[in-house]
């Protein structure tokens, strides 16, 4: 760790966080790939390109906070058994509606988000600007996702409010 300089014992709380949100991300990644094999309806095309998207920066995802993990000099988990054990986040049905798999999406959103400022804070704890700075990206982009997400689901009726003055 020394060519870091970063202390290996705060160093182990960053990674231990970090790999829960290994195994979130993996358990997301399944997700999308469910969804995108499953979805029917009116909003097939769209949501089936989509969850291609979103899959295909998930999986990105995975193998830069596993990187993270080993450049911290510890292993990241690698079992489907311990990242199920480990997730925030629980397995989905495939016989679900387009509807209901965005409001599963949105909710995973909130838990990665929660997961992703965790990982954060305890980071900034031991100094690890690496770590801020490569989840502190995820965090922006997940919340800009999220946004256009919720936007999908909202009626044309529904309007953003004004800030009051």
């Amino acid at each position: 760790m020394n060519y870091l300089g970063l202390d290996k014992e705060k160093t182990a709380n960053t990674v231990t966080e970090l790999n829960i949100l290994l195994a979130d991300y993996h358990l997301y990644y399944q997700k999308l790939r469910n969804f995108h094999w499953n979805v029917i309806g009116k909003n097939f095309f769209d949501l089936h390109e989509k969850f291609e998207e979103l899959y295909d920066e998930a999986k990105l995802k995975v193998d830069e906070i596993a990187e993270r993990i080993l450049t911290l000099r510890y292993q990241p988990t690698s079992n489907m058994s311990e990242y199920l054990k480990d997730s925030n986040l629980k397995e989905s049905p495939s016989d679900i509606s387009d509807s209901k798999m965005i409001e599963i999406l949105l909710e995973d959103h909130g838990l990665l988000l929660k997961q992703m400022r965790k990982v954060v804070e305890i980071a900034d704890k031991s100094g690890d600007e690496g770590t801020i700075d490569l989840i502190g990206a995820y965090i922006r982009e997940l919340e800009k996702t999220s946004w256009m997400l919720d936007a999908w689901k909202m009626k044309t009726s529904d309007q953003h409010k004004p800030v009051k003055k």
